[in-house]
């Protein structure tokens, strides 16, 4: 895999001309941007909830990566393409035996992603409510079904918040300490044993929907049309959810930037457009839940070998923050 990201870093071995390309990486993706177009590569790893340790699987989802994305942002997407070999030469949809598949998308203006507006403190009140609206509206839209409604029950949020809690228990003393780690899962127990009741409800009242199960600020471009991006493609357990779990990621993300008050007004725009008026039952809930996600996913990093150093530390301070966060809500919602 070094080898071949060594050699997506070439201008040449794309099929438009680029200047340059720049390697952006998460934990599951080698992100490869050039001038007007980005290849996502996925990696080839394991971590239960997700498997790409198969090139057929990572095609796979490179395709669903396509379709669900086509979602929310319809233009943005725009195929599935192969990095191929032919004698010692790789191309990038070219001749020979594909070696690996990549996620073709459109550039996005990065300069009009929701984080960068906000520190740049151009994030206006009437930004947020217009994201607001147009997550209401999806989710108004948003499959629902028999087996989606499964995936609203007590015992299959469980299974969520529990895997985490057994992801995370080898960074008590790094990224999280033994207190918080305590008082979340704790926290988390007693609010499953005291709401079952609103649980079910939710699923009666049509509140789980196929959703996006990444929404944070990074994810979302204040473009025209808006472009939200980026969901979860690898794992149904993480995008069927109750959508107040999918807006709680966002309020959260802003709540993390000490935006309380943007905060408040996405949520205020969205029950006003969506109508769900017992959103706020669930809200610190599902804060405490996508928090504690944050901190997990980028503490993943600290194990990757190939991020630097000088990366994991920074990783190790992000981390810190979102479960102190997640530790917040905990405490006040008791």
């Amino acid at each position: 895999m070094a080898e071949l990201v060594r050699e997506l870093l070439r201008p040449n071995i794309y099929p438009e001309p680029t200047k340059k390309v720049e390697l952006v990486q998460t934990h599951i993706s080698f992100i490869f941007i050039c001038d007007e177009f980005v290849y996502k590569v996925k990696k080839p790893v394991n971590f239960g909830f997700l498997d790409f340790t198969i090139l057929e699987k990572r095609k796979y989802y490179c395709n669903q990566e396509i379709k669900l994305n086509k979602r929310l942002s319809p233009d943005t997407y725009l195929g599935v393409v192969s990095i191929t070999e032919e004698g010692e030469t790789l191309a990038v949809d070219g001749p020979g035996q594909t070696v690996e598949y990549a996620v073709k998308m459109k550039r996005i203006p990065l300069e009009k992603l929701m984080l960068t507006l906000l520190k740049k403190g151009e994030l206006t009140k009437e930004m947020v409510e217009a994201v607001a609206k147009k997550l209401a509206m999806f989710h108004e839209s948003a499959e629902n079904s028999p087996e989606i409604d499964g995936f609203g029950t007590v015992e299959i949020a469980k299974k969520n918040t529990d895997e985490n809690f057994e992801q995370t228990e080898k960074y008590i003393g790094k990224s999280i300490n033994r207190e918080q780690f305590d008082v979340i899962k704790e926290y988390t127990s007693s609010f499953y044993e005291k709401n079952r009741n609103l649980f079910e409800k939710r699923i009666a009242d049509k509140r789980i929907r196929d959703c996006h199960g990444d929404l944070h600020m990074e994810h979302i471009c204040l473009d025209d049309p808006i472009i939200i991006f980026d969901c979860i493609e690898f794992n149904e357990r993480f995008r069927y959810s109750d959508v107040a779990a999918d807006i709680a990621f966002l309020a959260m993300d802003l709540d993390y930037h000490e935006q309380e008050e943007l905060s408040d007004t996405l949520i205020e725009a969205y029950v006003g457009q969506s109508g769900d008026r017992e959103l706020g039952r669930l809200l610190d809930f599902y804060k405490t839940y996508r928090a504690y996600v944050r901190g997990k996913v980028i503490s993943f990093r600290l194990d990757d070998p190939n991020i630097s150093q000088e990366d994991k530390e920074e990783a190790l301070r992000l981390a810190s923050r979102y479960f102190e966060l997640a530790a917040r809500y905990a405490k006040r919602d008791k």
